[in-house]
């Protein structure tokens, strides 16, 4: 962390990535318990030398430089005061206005060295959650001891339960029949238990043979499926309201809790969602594939299958769920990813919580390629034009959530406001400002989830609209909408989302001094498209008028024309004639974008 950067934070407050202590002669024993939840968390720095008062950093100043560095670092190696052994990175020392500051950062640790704990107790052990460092309670130590060892829970034997009886015959059936379908003749002729046992569900160990968590979880009777989880598998609700309109004292208007194998939950999940999709459509059977498939059902499919396959079966308290609006779809999953945020978009193999599991359905096309289903969510959602997905992968709670928003991210009215301020956007240039628009500020992860593009091309993305004074950096991945903007109405009326008129607009600091303020923005009605769409070609006045009906040339220059060219939307080819008998106009690329989201959206496309 450079010196910038440190006062930048410095001016803001604590977070879930940065702490303060005063430490000026020592290091305090509040200081390992940072430690330990920075490590058991998402890592974060630590910064000596400056006091919270209240919320309010001040800069003290380390006054015993090289003991407190020296106790702490010693500390830290001593695999005493904190175990596992946690390494500080990033070691700085800063000079500011004659003060001495000390920085480190605390890295994540590795998941098979959780809980990181103090004093060699593991009650002992922290996470952080905002500006807190809380102890740890003996649920969530369980959490970080069942995802730190080395044998996953779904492929523990169950030996109390029999090997012959315990599976759904029909649940076990469709499972089979998609399997003969693709590898024909192979597996056909094997009884249930020959069929399970080939595939690992059930294993012989000391002469005796015993069904797998995994094939109980599979496949299993309900009563099974209950004896080993104490929860239902997911709980599937619609609410037939907007997010925000709705309280959680209102009623959802359909709810499933279901009970049963993950097949059958599969099934259940299918079912419901295919009787509120967009347009009816049904599964073949042999591929898994759609008929009429409803736009958004590749990013809901692997959200679903993302929640069912990746739950910690071993968490009997809390339950998945995914809750259907009608603006949007959340799902919420007991235990987190072990990839990072960043790996999750990569199309790579990926650790995964439940291997057993996680095969049988890929075995059986349920789950794509290896480690592509957050990547096909997200670019499903850019496909249908959404605003990009919304991931919280929660290291401390040890949960997933993932939120699906129904909602446009390049409308009319953000194409209107980009014209207006007269700069130019290629397509994802206009995407990533419309985000920012949304919300003040944004990562590079963020570019990355909404373009698809690499981190290299997301940085030349964002770039090009610092140099168009739209954005500034804060940080090396972080950035924010330049200050004018967030006080234009339309950024602040985002949030309304319907009917959005943008009531003036603020000149473009990269513009001529001598620019005429526009004036009021009205959105666009037919005669305006069918203006833009003449104008895809140089298109005279005369034939202007003739096309549009109209007689007065001059009611019709200043109510459609003159607007059209003060929002960038058509522009002149004589500009520096605007009275030439040659004169035309032609649709600008900012007024292309927005006729050709008018025709993606019209019914009649």
């Amino acid at each position: 962390m450079h010196k910038e950067e440190l006062i930048s934070r410095l001016a803001r407050y604590e977070w879930n990535d940065f702490e303060c202590k005063k430490s000026q002669h020592g290091v305090s024993e509040d200081v390992y318990e940072t430690v330990s939840a920075f490590a058991n968390t998402e890592g974060g720095w630590l910064v000596f030398g400056v006091e919270d008062n209240h919320g309010e950093l001040t800069i003290v100043g380390v006054i015993d430089v090289d003991k407190v560095q020296n106790d702490f670092l010693t500390a830290l190696r001593s695999g005493t005061k904190v175990t596992p052994f946690v390494g500080a990175k990033n070691e700085e020392k800063i000079e500011h206005n004659g003060d001495t500051l000390l920085i480190f950062y605390i890295p994540e640790s590795p998941r098979s060295e959780k809980p990181v704990h103090l004093n060699n107790d593991i009650r002992h052990c922290y996470i952080r959650r905002g500006s807190c460092d809380e102890k740890c309670n003996i649920e969530e130590i369980k959490r970080f001891l069942r995802d730190a060892s080395p044998l996953r829970l779904d492929n523990e034997l169950v030996p109390d339960i029999h090997p012959d009886d315990f599976f759904d015959v029909d649940s076990l059936l469709w499972y089979r029949n998609i399997i003969n379908q693709k590898e024909p003749g192979r597996y056909e002729k094997l009884t249930n238990f020959e069929f399970l046992r080939d595939f690992g569900f059930i294993v012989e160990k000391d002469e005796r043979f015993s069904p797998t968590r995994a094939g109980i979880i599979l496949f299993g009777k309900e009563r099974f499926v209950r004896q080993i989880l104490n929860r239902p598998i997911v709980d599937f609700q619609r609410i037939d309201f907007n997010f925000k309109d709705w309280t959680p004292e209102q009623r959802w208007h359909d709810r499933v809790v279901v009970e049963e194998n993950l097949i059958y939950a599969w099934q259940k999940i299918v079912q419901k969602y295919s009787a509120i999709a967009d347009r009816p459509f049904s599964v073949d059977t042999s591929t898994l594939r759609r008929h009429d498939e409803p736009p958004d059902y590749i990013a809901f499919r692997e959200a679903a299958i993302n929640l069912l396959i990746h739950q910690d079966f071993g968490d009997s308290g809390r339950l998945p769920s995914i809750v259907i609006f009608k603006d949007r779809i959340i799902f919420w999953n007991p235990g987190d990813a072990f990839a990072t945020d960043i790996e999750l978009l990569e199309p790579r193999e990926k650790e995964v919580r439940n291997p057993a599991i996680v095969g049988a359905f890929r075995r059986i096309g349920l789950s794509d390629q290896a480690g592509t289903g957050v990547s096909a969510i997200f670019g499903n959602w850019r496909t249908e034009g959404n605003i990009p997905p919304i991931i919280t992968n929660d290291k401390a709670t040890k949960t997933f959530k993932l939120i699906l928003v129904k909602e446009i991210l390049l409308t009319e009215e953000q194409f209107l406001f980009q014209a207006s301020l007269g700069v130019r956007l290629n397509g994802e240039q206009a995407s990533t400002f419309a985000f920012i628009c949304r919300n003040r500020r944004m990562s590079l992860f963020d570019i990355r989830a909404l373009t698809g593009k690499s981190f290299q091309d997301s940085r030349s993305i964002v770039q090009s609209l610092i140099n168009q004074v739209l954005v500034k950096q804060l940080d090396d991945t972080n950035y924010e909408l330049i200050e004018h903007l967030k006080e234009h109405p339309f950024v602040k009326e985002l949030e309304q989302k319907e009917g959005i008129i943008i009531k003036e607009s603020l000149p473009h600091p990269a513009l001529n001094s001598q620019t005429k303020a526009l004036d009021p923005i009205r959105k666009l009605d037919d005669l305006d498209f069918k203006i833009l769409s003449l104008c895809e070609v140089p298109c005279p006045m005369r034939e202007l008028l003739q096309e549009t009906g109209y007689q007065t040339r001059m009611h019709f220059r200043n109510r459609y024309i003159v607007p059209l060219l003060e929002r960038g939307l058509i522009e002149m080819t004589v500009p520096d004639k605007p009275n030439s008998s040659n004169q035309k106009y032609v649709v600008t690329q900012a007024g292309m974008q927005i006729l050709l989201l008018r025709r993606s959206t019209s019914p009649s496309s």
